[in-house]
């Protein structure tokens, strides 16, 4: 029993852990729209559903300064600027599997 306890409690701090991707969108909402179905400020391709690996090279070359898609790099640099590689493969991941 005590092993079986002490497991579930592993995982549940595991889980807590984990990034959310569901709660980082939500800083990325207010330009991309709730379910990613906007063109940021008139600019960006709607990225609700967009591929996994996609997203992640965008953002980390947001991050690093090296992308500026529609002159968005300088913005998106300092909304992702906080975000592991965990964050932004967990945001990937969300923003996919929004339709």
């Amino acid at each position: 029993m005590k092993k079986i306890t002490l497991a579930l409690m592993l995982a549940g701090a595991a889980s807590l852990a984990m990034a959310d991707g569901a709660a980082l969108f939500k800083k990325c909402a207010g330009c991309h729209g709730a379910h990613g179905e906007k063109h940021a400020l008139g600019k960006s391709a709607v990225i609700a559903g967009m591929d996994v690996a996609t997203i992640e090279k965008d953002l980390k070359g947001y991050k690093a300064g090296t992308l500026n898609k529609h002159g968005m790099g300088m913005l998106m640099k300092g909304q992702v600027a906080s975000l592991s590689d965990a964050d932004i493969k967990a945001l990937a991941e969300y923003i996919h599997g929004l339709k």
